[in-house]
């Protein structure tokens, strides 16, 4: 073969390489933030383990120089199988052994960590392999020759990096996509190793390598095959018997157990409960009615693509357009059209009243909201301690909400369990504060076996109290006051069942509001 022939050959299965360990990585990130959150964090600790471990893999590798070939045909045999296995390996920790904020948490972390590490380790030998390789096929200066390597290492990063958000992960799933990935990863390793430098593998190492590269790819084939059984046994480790609807939207998982034979319907969004079909109206009817108290011809509600906040909106009378504002179009298709959570939210869809702007609340309300046109905002979102809503609990946020809102006009936002995270809660009240709008804070307890412990997180066994906390909040002179039920203090409620209910004290220590470059959640 030309020597040109064979350094083509060689940058091409850098290229290959290259975007396969990127895919590794973000696949590592993307699984992290989906299961454990904070997606801040979880980038940060998989990013900064990885290029530490590159660099230790980088300087490990000197000592397989003399062996290059085999050296190299070894690494990428053991990179595609820990990397092509690495997104079901954590997914069955997670489903297994338990939520990973639990007392199982330090085990699934560690593996992250662990895989974080051993990855790294691989990509960072395959540098000094690849360059005494191609040295092989023609002698050139060092920097030549790096140059090489690296343009062509940079240019299949920059293909990975695309190709996992835009291809795999939509197309083929989380698991399914690193599975082909591993399998790129050994063919291209092996076939260069195998077939362009056979010559200098003695024949013992010829066929150690072809059965380990057979041997890894029979073991991502039958991972393949076997990937939508092990999701529905993981799903049903992780939700319980009576899994529904599984469904991966452009924007989520949603996943709906029971409402069927008298089983309470639970919504999960990403892993987290948002709707209990045990206590949703509770929830929702706490977090509306309160808001509803004055006018309430136009109602603004951003999430809530369930369509339960909707429902409650619409059993008060006088209410004349509903506009609901959420990202996720396919969460509002099956709440229009799934018999059991389309009769939990009354079929709320099929109301003339109810428009439906498919976008994200904060663009929305930048670019598209009238000003002053509703009197009351409903914020039905998720937990302001998930990285992906920060912005929507900021204090740029509740500007442009409070500029929709009508002279005297309310708004309400859920701010999370005060017993459990009482400084994000009084952050939110904090950071509304200083949006210019006057503010009074509630929760509603629950001591019922099963009260999940917020619509934004998953259900736990704890039998322990749980709360929602809320904060209602007008742009007008003094605090807005809260509905209460005739016979003391309760909430009430158009069901008749008054909820019990805490007005709660603004601490005496201020928080310091959270904002877009500052999130303090």
């Amino acid at each position: 073969m030309r020597p040109g022939t064979g350094r083509f050959l060689v940058l091409a299965c850098v290229f290959v390489c290259a975007a396969c360990g990127l895919v590794y990585e973000l696949e590592l990130v993307a699984l992290a933030s989906y299961l454990i959150g904070d997606s801040v964090t979880q980038a940060s600790v998989v990013l900064s383990v990885m290029v530490f471990a590159m660099g230790v893999g980088s300087l490990g590798a000197k000592r397989l120089r003399w062996h290059a070939a085999v050296g190299f045909g070894a690494v990428e045999a053991a990179l595609a199988l820990v990397g092509g296995c690495s997104a079901m390996a954590l997914y069955a920790v997670f489903a297994w052994t338990g939520d990973w904020g639990g007392l199982w948490a330090a085990g699934p972390r560690c593996l992250l960590v662990a895989f974080s590490l051993a990855i790294g380790l691989l990509i960072g030998a395959e540098v000094p392999l690849l360059m005494e390789l191609i040295q092989r096929i023609r002698r050139q200066d060092a920097g030549g020759a790096v140059a090489d390597l690296f343009a062509a290492d940079y240019v299949g990063a920059l293909v990975g990096g695309l190709a996992f958000p835009f291809l795999l992960l939509p197309v083929l799933g989380q698991l399914t996509g690193t599975l082909l990935t591993g399998t790129v990863n050994v063919v291209a390793g092996g076939a260069l190793v195998l077939g362009l430098f056979r010559r200098d593998l003695s024949r013992r190492a010829r066929w150690t390598l072809l059965v380990v590269n057979v041997t890894v790819l029979g073991l991502l084939a039958s991972a393949a095959a076997l990937v939508d059984d092990f999701e529905r046994a993981a799903r049903h480790a992780v939700y319980g018997d009576d899994v529904r609807v599984a469904l991966q939207t452009d924007v989520q998982e949603i996943v709906l157990t029971g409402g069927t034979r008298g089983r309470p319907l639970d919504l999960f969004l990403d892993g987290r409960l948002r709707v209990g079909g045990r206590d949703e109206r509770r929830y929702h009817e706490a977090l509306v009615h309160p808001a509803m108290s004055g006018p309430h011809a136009r109602v603004l509600i951003l999430g809530g693509g369930d369509g339960m906040a909707a429902r409650e909106v619409l059993r008060e009378p006088g209410v004349d357009r509903v506009d609901l504002v959420e990202l996720d179009a396919g969460l509002v298709r099956l709440a229009r059209h799934d018999p059991a959570l389309a009769a939990l939210n009354g079929h709320v869809y099929d109301s003339t009243r109810v428009h439906v702007h498919t976008a994200d609340a904060f663009c929305w309300l930048r670019r598209t909201a009238p000003r002053a046109a509703y009197d009351v905002v409903i914020a039905d979102l998720p937990d302001p301690g998930i990285t992906a809503s920060t912005k929507l609990y900021s204090q740029e946020f509740y500007g442009l909400a409070r500029r929709v809102l009508a002279p005297g006009g309310r708004l309400v936002v859920h701010a999370g369990p005060v017993k459990a995270r009482p400084r994000a809660f009084w952050t939110v009240a904090a950071t509304m504060r200083a949006a210019g709008l006057a503010t009074t804070a509630y929760r509603v307890l629950g001591h019922d076996v099963g009260f999940a412990p917020g619509p934004d997180r998953a259900a736990g066994e704890s039998r322990a109290p749980h709360d929602w906390g809320f904060v209602l909040a007008t742009a007008g002179p003094g605090r807005p006051p809260l509905w209460l039920a005739a016979d003391g203090p309760r909430l009430r409620t158009l069901t008749g069942r008054a909820l019990e209910w805490d007005e709660l004290e603004v601490p005496a220590a201020g928080l310091p509001p959270s904002t877009l470059v500052h999130p303090r959640y």
